[in-house]
């Protein structure tokens, strides 16, 4: 039982995808493997699709968020005219629901990533549809809880990430 509660703790655990946010990658109802190794060794990048619980910025009925990373630390996030642009270049984003990404806030539509933070996006860009890095900001790396591994269910959508 000690090495379960060990397991659960630092290395890995089940997550239930909670929303539509990350469709058209993740889907409601979703199993997924979260390791939780890559937060503590600062291995977060461009691309992963993190957790975060963050309790400044989230309240007890949405934490915790999954989120995809955008940009890391040092990194210029922009969006304008429906695009994500990343150091000034144009991400590509074949994973997105929808074909723009809408400003939502001004103050998070032209921003430095701080040291110790990383810029996250719902995959779904559908307006309203994800509560990510355009309403609240960086978010900081101590909040990251895990990176996604693997869905494992329902079974014909099995994945690595």
């Amino acid at each position: 039982m000690i090495l379960g509660v060990l397991i659960v703790t630092f290395v890995a655990q089940i997550t239930v995808v909670n929303g539509s946010s990350m469709e058209n990658t993740l889907h409601d109802g979703d199993r997924l493997i979260i390791e939780k190794i890559s937060p503590r060794i600062g291995n977060i990048k461009r691309g992963d699709i993190v957790t975060i619980d963050d309790p400044e910025k989230l309240n007890e009925f949405t934490r915790p968020i999954i989120k995809r990373v955008i940009g890391v630390e040092g990194d210029h996030v922009q969006i304008s005219e429906g695009k994500v642009f990343v150091n000034g270049e144009e991400l590509i984003e074949g994973y997105i629901n929808g074909e723009t990404t809408l400003e939502v806030d001004e103050r998070y539509s032209d921003v430095e990533v701080e040291d110790g933070c990383i810029y996250v996006l719902g995959d779904n860009r559908l307006p309203y549809m994800s509560q990510d890095s355009r309403t609240l900001g960086t978010e900081s790396l101590k909040y990251v809880t895990g990176k996604a591994l693997l869905r494992f269910f329902p079974f014909n959508s099995f994945s690595l990430f």
